[in-house]
């Protein structure tokens, strides 16, 4: 089996783009998914910044896999916010997505409150459905990134939304990390439960909790030989997108593109 590409949220090697990008391409990658720059996160950099950045992927021909503005984390209670989101910081994404070529935004499944009622779900449905649309006008792709304490938490529940979603323009950003400590394991129950909805991959490792104590992959609790041997056998993406979240950045993101690549060659 021919190995998947390789890339990298970029400020998981450093902020400054032209930085990370130096980095990336001695290890042979060239797929950026850009999240965090030196002025801020997307879509809330300056438009000085900004230009640098598309000038770098111009000259050095990379790839932009997605943009992550970080959208939809709040609770569905925070209507104005979210509403804010919605109507402001999604469509200037989608803008910025034209501008550089990428074809998806990742953003997030709303984080549960304590006794929140059921239904909130289907208020959960029409944001999304709502959004949805937005990036279908704008032939944009939504993946929707699983999060622990999120209505998208596990497999499952992030499938069943989707599904009630009904939207080909938004499918699912998995991460089998953030699903780890839910009642489901990551892998193999939670992959399969949502694969037919996975339009990208996150890569990291822990060894406590999805988002607590982040160590490169291989070091932690995440079965990521059976992910990539599943990820290989079913070509469901073109690429894996690390996303280190330890210390030493650099040192921490080369060490993970260097295990990812022997688990493919293990599993091919």
């Amino acid at each position: 089996m021919d190995p998947l590409a390789l890339g990298i949220v970029s400020d998981e090697i450093a902020p400054d783009f032209e930085e990370a990008v130096r980095h990336g391409l001695s290890w042979e990658i060239t797929r950026y998914e850009l999240r965090v720059l030196r002025s801020g996160r997307i879509p809330h950099v300056t438009e000085a910044e900004w230009e640098r950045v598309r000038a770098t992927v111009s000259e050095k021909r990379l790839t932009v896999t997605a943009l992550s503005p970080g959208i939809f984390k709040y609770p569905l209670s925070r209507s104005t916010e979210l509403a804010q989101e919605l109507n402001e910081t999604l469509p200037r994404t989608l803008t910025m997505a034209k501008e550089i070529g990428a074809g998806l935004i990742i953003v997030f499944g709303f984080q549960r409150e304590e006794g929140e009622p059921a239904s909130r779900y289907d208020q959960a449905v029409l944001l999304f459905s709502q959004a949805a649309t937005v990036a279908a006008e704008a032939g944009i792709g939504l993946a929707v990134e699983n999060e622990p304490g999120f209505w998208c938490d596990t497999g499952i529940n992030t499938t069943r939304l989707l599904r009630d979603v009904g939207s080909p323009s938004m499918r699912a950003n998995w991460d089998p990390c953030n699903a780890y400590g839910t009642p489901e394991r990551p892998y193999p129950e939670g992959y399969e439960a949502i694969k037919e909805m996975i339009v990208n991959v996150h890569a990291k490792d822990t060894l406590k909790g999805a988002l607590i104590q982040c160590v490169p992959i291989g070091d932690g609790i995440i079965d990521w030989r059976g992910q990539i041997r599943a990820l290989l056998k079913d070509r469901i993406v073109p690429h894996i997108t690390i996303e280190t979240h330890c210390h030493p950045l650099v040192e921490s993101s080369r060490r993970n593109v260097a295990t990812l690549r022997a688990l493919m060659k293990e599993a091919s």
